[in-house]
């Protein structure tokens, strides 16, 4: 598979992985990977954990599925993010841009409408929705077979200066390699998120990792194999859920978007067997 072809599979994982584990020739691929990233002068500030042990993983499971269960139950992920919710494809067709809630459970699709209000709130806590969302969000990370914690060196992760956002930067382009890379090796990932959703979860997390002072835990991923009938297809380059290239690029300025790319079929990989 060349760059472009992984480029155009790249996808987060939302349903389960195959229960075989991560083998360790695939471990060490993913880390060179990450660790071939760009950084600042080469200051190379990421460091990572790999965590295997089913203890500790069932451990982050029940914080990361409890979080999700306090979040949607107060509300406040519905509030922070419904600016990225779409609930029809014509929506998702219009924006572009966002996530296509699809598959809401049936008692809730008649009352989409009222998602982000008071009545509709507690309409989903009187279903037991929270529940129910917690305990798939902890079914998902339990079954994951490794998970990947992300980590930047505080003596280059300064927040408020320079050497922070140079930091971050760096630790981008090294996820950017790892999630790439899965796609071409039949594999998944996903970033547990809803521990940071919460007060006080994720550092519950940087205790069970034992991250130590001079490190900044940042992000951690589920990651696992996926059925051969689960791995994505490349996306297609009119796909809705992406914006045109007239919506984010510029010729010369900012003031003038970037025509006549919008409707071109897309670029062909090069054959490197093919002469100049």
């Amino acid at each position: 598979m060349d760059l472009l072809e992984a480029i155009r599979r790249r996808r987060t994982t939302n349903g389960a992985f195959l229960p075989d584990p991560v083998s360790p020739e695939h471990q060490r691929l993913l880390m060179e990977v990450a660790g071939r990233a760009p950084s600042q002068l080469n200051s190379q500030p990421w460091r990572f954990v790999l965590v295997e042990s089913r203890e500790t993983i069932e451990a982050v499971a029940e914080i990361s599925g409890s979080s999700m269960t306090t979040a949607m139950a107060q509300g406040t992920f519905f509030e922070r993010y419904k600016p990225y919710f779409r609930f029809s494809k014509a929506e998702m067709a219009r924006r572009r841009d966002g996530m296509l809630f699809d598959r809401l459970p049936a008692p809730l699709r008649p009352f989409t409408s009222q998602a982000f209000t008071s009545r509709g709130q507690r309409l989903m806590n009187s279903l037991r929705v929270p529940q129910t969302l917690g305990a798939e969000n902890r079914r998902l990370v339990a079954g994951s077979p490794l998970l990947l914690g992300v980590m930047l060196d505080r003596g280059e992760y300064r927040p408020g200066e320079l050497s922070s956002f140079y930091s971050l930067f760096s630790m981008g382009a090294a996820m950017e390699n790892v999630w790439l890379t899965v796609g071409t090796v039949g594999m998944g990932i996903q970033f547990v998120s809803f521990p940071m959703e919460v007060p006080g979860q994720w550092d519950r997390i940087v205790d069970l990792l034992q991250v130590p002072d001079e490190l900044e835990l940042m992000a951690v991923y589920r990651l696992g194999y996926l059925p051969e009938d689960r791995r994505r297809p490349a996306i297609d380059w009119t796909s809705s859920e992406r914006k045109r290239p007239s919506q984010y690029v510029f010729r010369e300025t900012c003031a003038t978007p970037q025509g006549g790319w919008d409707d071109l079929p897309p670029v062909a990989a090069e054959d490197p067997a093919a002469g100049s």
